[in-house]
């Protein structure tokens, strides 16, 4: 007699389930990883596009020119710590961003990165 090979009922909704918990918290998860790749884009193209040859606030006030354009709302350019690394200028930048998956169960991501990295 000859055994059967294959999944279960129970088991393929237990897959099923996880699945759809797994999409559920993926679709949540990437607009934050999306605003941040935007955010690190900004700090980079100000460091690229040569705009930290002039004071602080002028770095400032050129991140908060590219966060109207491209939409960021998680920071303001007062939110930037800039140095400088021998001859280099490094704009930096760190902020947490909580997300409700369901219910009272959150996820807190601290973000950061910074121009040279």
């Amino acid at each position: 007699m000859r055994t059967q090979r294959g999944i279960t009922m129970f088991g393929m909704v237990v897959v099923c389930i996880i699945l759809v918990f797994g999409a559920i918290g993926g679709l949540k998860i990437a607009p934050a990883y999306i605003e941040y790749l935007n955010v690190k884009k900004a700090v980079t193209g100000i460091v690229q596009g040569g705009e930290t040859r002039g004071t602080v606030a002028d770095i400032r006030k050129a991140f908060d020119k590219r966060t109207q354009v491209d939409d960021i709302t998680v920071l303001t350019g007062q939110d930037l710590e800039i140095t400088k690394e021998g001859n280099d200028v490094v704009v930096s930048f760190a902020y947490p961003k909580k997300i409700t998956l369901f219910g009272n169960v959150s996820l807190l991501i601290d973000f950061a990165g910074a121009s040279n990295r």
